[in-house]
């Protein structure tokens, strides 16, 4: 005998519910500024090199500085949206990118479009988990996966369109438009926004964890530092070890203080819900091959296979559609075969599109690369939606600028670790393997040991057989990074495979998917964090099938909506 249950009621306003499908239009174009700003350098970073005369490390650092800041500061950002109001948090997020971005696109100095970078990513660290807090707040549990899939479509579709739209930009203006192509979106999602996003925030109204929030930018911050810089300073050198000893220190007093504190930044109980812990490592794995391939597939197309940006954008459009087409339908195949089996399949993809990149060539053909691309999106499309619904449902409504803030944290923290381990990975080997510079002035060896870049304009300069020998030779030597960049990244996202097979609650497949969550009789357990996924595991096996019930939204004012 089936057991009868009562509806649920989604506590949404009537106004709000009507407008919630003109609401994710403006929260995904706030969510494209963040990843176009994030994606669109991918393409520019041999112009940079040139225009700017950075270094490698200064490349990665203008890479990089955007994703530190914005990892560092997300959970306090997420925190300050809860505490205060979420739309301010991101109306102000979006007022603060715009300066960035004007900031970085007159810049004279690699420095100062670093600054203009740290500027973006505070910004961004306000934008993001705004968008998806708003998100969880105005869809109801059943249309969550749908909603969500969308908002994860837009963001692997941006990771794309950036470098097509930096590449076209490049071909017509000056390097710091690159930055600008960011201006009409961002005005636009400020009017849009000011009049279709409703007010919510933490009914509790927790005071702030200020130590808590300075610790954890000062761990992830030391950490990030480190990897960058480990190539330039040495692994096992004095700095590497007080940088990776300060990163350690702060990590660990973060833990300690939120494990103390009476009212934390990030409950750490969290970690105990497979739901958020698993999914949090999946996600920074996901987004660890996926940026790390940008940077490094933007140079290989430019600098080694003599592509303009333009066509360099072009290049990487494929994978935008191949991501655009497969998120929206990735709920149905979660409710039709369970996080637990979906995701560890995309992850596959995911490595399997790393093995392919891991045996490109100097010469490699167009069609080998979208080997590796085009399996490469599918398995981001994948993952994205159901690890984001994961971790999204293992906290409260109330608390969905924290939850929403670790989903961006792992993200951005994959991000920027892809670009600084790969990007160090290759480096090294790049460094190792870069052969005839012999005769060479000590300035032109030292400009040809800090990248391809550098390498192809000492040969441009020297000319003849020498110069054709110093760039064959550089070119060699970095697809030979490449390759063992793209064989590591390959590697640990199989194991993440591997893990989360095991590891992912079985029952999520309901929830996130068409059994329960979906269906507006059932109780809501997938937005429950106070449920072990065994006892959720046993009431999904104790009530069966759902019959299907149309859905109806609820008058009562929902007490996290102004």
């Amino acid at each position: 005998m089936t057991a009868t249950t009562p509806p649920v009621q989604h506590e949404i306003d009537p106004e709000i519910y009507k407008r919630r499908w003109l609401i994710l239009p403006v929260l995904c174009t706030s969510l494209m500024i963040v990843i176009i700003g994030n994606t669109a350098l991918n393409v520019a970073i041999p112009t940079l090199s040139k225009a700017l005369d950075a270094s490698n490390s200064q490349l990665e650092w203008i890479v990089a500085a955007y994703s530190l800041v914005f990892a560092g500061m997300l959970f306090t950002a997420g925190t300050i949206g809860d505490r205060f109001g979420r739309k301010g948090a991101l109306q102000a997020g979006l007022v603060g990118f715009l300066a960035g971005t004007l900031l970085a696109s007159t810049a004279d100095s690699a420095a100062t479009v670093i600054g203009g970078r740290v500027v973006m990513g505070l910004a961004a660290a306000f934008i993001m988990p705004s968008t998806l807090s708003i998100l969880t707040n105005v869809f109801p549990a059943h249309e969550r996966p749908k909603a969500i899939a969308i908002w994860a479509g837009v963001s692997g579709a941006g990771a794309a369109i950036g470098p097509l739209a930096s590449g076209y930009l490049l071909g017509h203006f000056y390097w710091g438009s690159v930055f600008l192509v960011n201006v009409p979106v961002i005005l636009i999602a400020l009017v849009l926004g000011y009049f279709l996003v409703p007010k919510s925030r933490d009914p509790e109204q927790s005071p702030l964890d200020l130590p808590g929030a300075l610790l954890s930018i000062i761990g992830l911050g030391a950490l990030v530092y480190s990897i960058i810089e480990g190539p330039t300073h040495g692994w096992l050198s004095a700095t590497s070890a007080a940088t990776f000893g300060l990163a350690i220190a702060g990590i660990a007093a973060f833990i300690w203080r939120e494990n103390t504190a009476k009212h934390p930044m990030l409950d750490l109980k969290l970690f105990k819900d497979r739901r958020f812990s698993v999914a949090s490592v999946g996600m920074t794995l996901t987004f660890f091959a996926m940026f790390g391939t940008f940077f490094l597939v933007a140079q290989y197309f430019q600098l080694v296979l003599g592509y303009s940006p333009l066509k360099s954008g072009l290049l990487t459009l494929p994978m935008a559609i191949v991501m655009m087409a497969i998120a929206p339908q990735v709920p149905k195949l979660v409710g039709r075969f369970g996080a637990h089996r979906v995701v560890p399949a995309g992850l596959t993809f995911i490595a399997i599109g790393m093995a392919f990149f891991s045996q490109v060539q100097v010469d490699s053909p167009i069609w080998f690369i979208y080997l590796s691309i085009i399996p490469l999106g599918a398995g981001m499309a994948t993952t994205m939606t159901p690890l984001t619904t994961l971790i999204m449902s293992s906290v409260p409504l109330g608390k969905a600028g924290v939850g929403s803030a670790m989903n961006d944290t792992t993200r951005e923290l994959g991000g920027a670790l892809g670009v600084a381990v790969l990007g160090s990975i290759v480096t090294s080997a790049y460094k190792s393997n870069l052969h005839d510079l012999g005769g060479l002035p000590a300035s032109a060896r030292h400009l040809a040991d800090s990248g391809l870049a550098g390498a192809l304009t000492v040969a441009a300069k020297t000319g003849g057989v020498q110069g054709a020998a110093i760039a064959n030779s550089a070119r060699a030597a970095f697809v030979d990074g490449i390759g063992l960049a793209a064989m590591v990244a390959g590697i640990v996202v199989i194991i993440a495979a591997i893990a989360a097979w095991f590891l992912l609650p079985h029952h999520f497949g309901v929830q996130a998917g068409t059994t329960v969550a979906e269906h507006e009789n059932q109780t809501d357990l997938s937005m429950d964090g106070s449920l072990d996924p065994d006892e959720i595991d046993a009431l999904v096996d104790d009530r069966g099938e759902p019959e299907e019930q149309p859905s109806a939204p609820s008058g009562r004012p929902a007490p996290v909506i102004d």
